[in-house]
């Protein structure tokens, strides 16, 4: 398949305005919470998933669900869209999952090094004390704390909070920077919705600046 096989057309692609059609469901939605592909100039990449929606090219848009992606990858939606063929790795819907991941992670990382985002049930409740919690994350895999126990946003694992903290693993996050957690919570929202996975204790990627979560810490407290 030659690049010149797919049509990439800027132009024919109506991307403006806050809302995009889905492939499968036909149904519209924010951008924000949807997934991007594009065609790659590289015939060998084929498909390519563009989280941040900033890739050239013509924009193809899916729900942000697992069983949408599936469906998409299992039938022509996305030739039809490109008018022309194009080439879907049968991982698709596994690569998106964990390419959503990194993003949250990634972003809960600049947080910290901003001096945005605290790590552990400790700092978690000592933030909170003192107000200054606009998000709590908890891990989908931890254990209850007295010391957070609140409503929290838990769609990462122990392990993925604790990549974000240069950490093994953390069960407890707050996040006190109100931008900062905006950002976060609707990157949570669209992992939660493809994972479908469900918040403790309130919804994925809910703000709150309650006492934190019943997912609690590991053997170490964390």
């Amino acid at each position: 398949m030659g690049a010149a096989a797919v049509a990439i057309d800027d132009d024919a692609d109506d991307e403006t305005g806050p809302e995009r059609r889905c492939l499968v469901t036909g149904a519209r939605a924010p951008a924000a919470g949807m997934l991007r592909f594009v065609v790659a100039p590289d015939p060998a990449l084929g498909l390519v998933p563009d989280l941040a929606g900033r890739l050239p090219g013509r924009g193809m848009w899916l729900t942000a669900r697992r069983d949408i992606v599936l469906k998409a990858a299992a039938t022509n939606v996305f030739a039809r869209a490109a008018r022309g063929p194009v080439a879907v790795a049968p991982d698709l819907a596994d690569r998106v999952e964990a390419l959503l991941a990194r993003r949250l992670v990634d972003l809960v990382a600049l947080a910290r090094r901003a001096g945005a985002a605290v790590g552990g049930a400790e700092k978690l409740r000592e933030a909170t004390v003192a107000g200054r919690v606009r998000l709590r994350l908890a891990a989908i895999d931890g254990r209850g704390d007295a010391r957070v126990d609140g409503a929290a946003t838990a769609v990462l694992t122990r392990e993925e909070l604790g990549q974000a903290f240069g950490r093994d693993a953390i069960v407890h996050v707050g996040v006190l920077d109100a931008g900062w957690a905006e950002r976060i919570a609707r990157e949570a929202t669209r992992l939660a919705d493809f994972r479908d996975a469900m918040a403790a204790g309130g919804t994925a990627g809910q703000a709150t600046t309650d006492s934190g979560g019943p997912n609690g810490p590991g053997r170490d407290g964390r």
